[in-house]
């Protein structure tokens, strides 16, 4: 359950394990200052007025004098900053008229320790004050005190304090978090950008020194990936041309022979031979040293299907929008050629659509033919694998067309998919991430 509100993000979780203990730290601080601070402080403010309050009570009764009583309300309006009166004769309403908060708690607390008599308080009348009346055995005291004798400001300043230093903790610590999390998401991207097959050559290790250490490693995993494709594509084109060569001679001194079933069993060999090294030359470009650039590949593919439609095979082309997209054009083109030829070849009627699906360029192409069984359609991108039945029969291929085509679209970093097609053939689907 805990899983599903945690962040997703390095930097979401980093700043959780630094906000989280912040957090906690000023809410024990908080608590803390609620329990011994305010509640004190409150309670001697509150002793305070209610001490003031009781002394103009004890000086009434011992100067009983209507004169000096006012004299007296006149020394705690000045000293005290309370306006008092006396309303002989009248009765107390009792019930306090309040939001039973901390202040009128603590007010209660010490107006029943130093007064001793009944009292009422409202503190809701008046906005700034406190009225308290306060029974005595003639009349009413009525007392109206200042809210601020009764509540420290401290309070106000130290909670503003609290959120004020935790917005700057916080601000620093994302700014520091980020420039620590940069450097992970360029290396994130130098791999997503490796694996499209773009170019990763200005990306240069930073940041922490762990952080360094990851990306060393991924610039030593590049160039020894590097290294092998080209060792292996310069092997594959370096046998495929020199065994051209007495192949050519072979095919001179057969044209020489005379015309019988044998020479024309040995030119079938040896047409088939040139054959299989053209499908290793084109599988050795298909991961060869073209570079990706900015390619139309709404245009692209509508060249690969005006010259597929030579042939005669009709083909629909439907493309949703003009799609410009970072590819090796070559390789791709070779790719879709190899596929729409396959369709063209295997049904009667082909659609190709080309579109943008959310964060990918998405090439569908659909034909009518026999299709390809679910349990095969993993093992024709093996090299050399070739389905006995309708699909190959004749074709004249050597295996390699599918497996070419997922490795160039894997090395722009999308996928081939093989589906079902509504149209009762085969479905050929290619995602490239954009």
């Amino acid at each position: 359950m805990l899983k599903r509100f945690m962040p997703k993000s390095l930097l979401g979780r980093s700043l959780l394990i630094i906000v989280t203990p912040l957090i906690i730290l000023q809410l024990v601080a908080g608590g803390i200052f609620y329990e011994t601070h305010w509640d004190k402080i409150t309670l001697r403010l509150a002793r305070s007025v209610a001490g003031d309050i009781s002394a103009v009570i004890e000086l009434m009764r011992r100067l009983p004098d209507d004169r000096i009583s006012d004299e007296i309300f006149s020394v705690a309006s000045l000293s005290f900053d309370l306006d008092i009166n006396y309303e002989k004769d009248a009765v107390l309403t009792r019930g306090h008229k309040g939001d039973d908060g901390l202040m009128e708690e603590m007010l209660v607390r010490a107006l029943q320790e130093y007064v001793g008599k009944p009292f009422a308080i409202d503190t809701v009348s008046m906005r700034r004050y406190v009225i308290i009346n306060v029974q005595l055995p003639g009349g009413v005291l009525r007392t109206i005190a200042p809210k601020k004798r009764l509540f420290s400001s401290t309070a106000i300043v130290f909670v503003l304090w609290m959120i004020g230093t935790s917005l700057i903790l916080f601000s620093i610590a994302t700014v520091f978090m980020r420039n620590q999390v940069r450097p992970i998401r360029r290396l994130a991207d130098a791999a997503e950008n490796f694996g499209k097959g773009r170019d990763v050559s200005r990306f240069k290790p930073e940041g922490a020194v762990e952080v360094r250490q990851a990306a060393s490693a991924f610039l030593a995993m590049r160039d020894r990936i590097v290294r092998q494709i080209r060792q292996r594509t310069d092997m594959l084109a370096g046998v495929s041309h020199d065994l051209r060569t007495p192949l050519t001679r072979m095919r001179l001194e057969l044209e020489m022979l005379s015309d019988n079933e044998a020479a024309g069993n040995l030119k079938s060999d040896v047409t088939e031979m040139e054959h299989m090294l053209e499908g290793y030359l084109a599988f050795a470009r298909g991961e060869g040293t073209e570079q990706p650039k900015s390619t139309n590949l709404t245009s692209l593919i509508s060249g690969v299907v005006s010259k597929a439609r030579r042939h005669g095979t009709p083909i629909d082309y439907h493309p949703e929008a003009e799609l410009v997209v970072p590819l090796r054009p070559n390789a791709f083109g070779r790719s879709i050629t190899n596929l729409v030829e396959n369709a063209a070849r295997f049904g009667d009627h082909v659609s190709v659509r080309v579109g943008l699906r959310d964060d990918a360029v998405e090439v569908i192409i659909d034909d009518d033919g026999p299709g390809i069984e679910p349990q095969h359609r993993e093992d024709v991108f093996k090299p050399f694998f070739r389905i006995e039945g309708s699909r190959n029969q004749g074709t004249g291929g050597i295996g390699l067309g599918m497996t070419i085509t997922r490795d160039v679209v894997r090395s722009h970093g999308g996928e081939v998919e093989l589906l079902d097609s509504p149209t009762g053939g085969l479905r050929v689907k290619i995602r490239i991430p954009v």
